[in-house]
């Protein structure tokens, strides 16, 4: 008879694969944001908002936003530079969604800002747990990464 696995033994395991899961969410989160730089300043998957057509070079913000997308989305993906690129990113979506799209109603929902909002809430998460070890920086020994590691840090004990 097999046993079912324990709430303890269950937490241990889910423990032990969180940093790999962050790696993974780093990854997909930084994928997603490179392809709307892609679409808007590449004219990459169909264009700005499906439209086959690329944001004006230079113009404010559309242009700028798109670019720190592009750029942005590459660096987080690959795991380089994650939190200095992901603080960039998740600031400019900030800006996003209080300029463009909370002035128009308060409700993302109603604004059409949830994808702004959830990038800036996802790259601010990712400048606070750092990239995990699927990252271009902790694979190729940045000292800077490994130093910022969440796990090189001594944790407080737990009571």
């Amino acid at each position: 008879m097999s046993s079912s696995p324990t709430p303890r033994a269950l937490g241990e395991a889910l423990d032990s694969a969180k940093p790999y899961v962050l790696s993974l969410f780093r990854i997909v989160v930084g994928l997603l944001f490179f392809c709307h730089g892609a679409s808007s300043l590449l004219g990459w998957f169909g264009g700005m908002m499906g439209t086959g057509k690329t944001v004006e070079a230079g113009t404010w913000p559309g242009w700028y936003a798109a670019v720190i997308q592009l750029v942005g989305g590459a660096l987080v993906m690959l795991g380089v530079g994650s939190r200095s690129a992901a603080f960039i990113s998740s600031g400019s979506m900030a800006y996003a969604y209080f300029h463009e799209h909370q002035p128009e109603k308060l409700w993302p929902i109603q604004n059409g800002g949830e994808p702004a909002a959830m990038f800036c809430w996802a790259l601010l998460l990712i400048v606070f747990t750092g990239p995990g070890p699927w990252a271009l920086d902790r694979i190729f020994g940045s000292a800077r990464a490994s130093e910022s590691a969440p796990e090189a840090r001594r944790e407080p004990s737990r009571v």
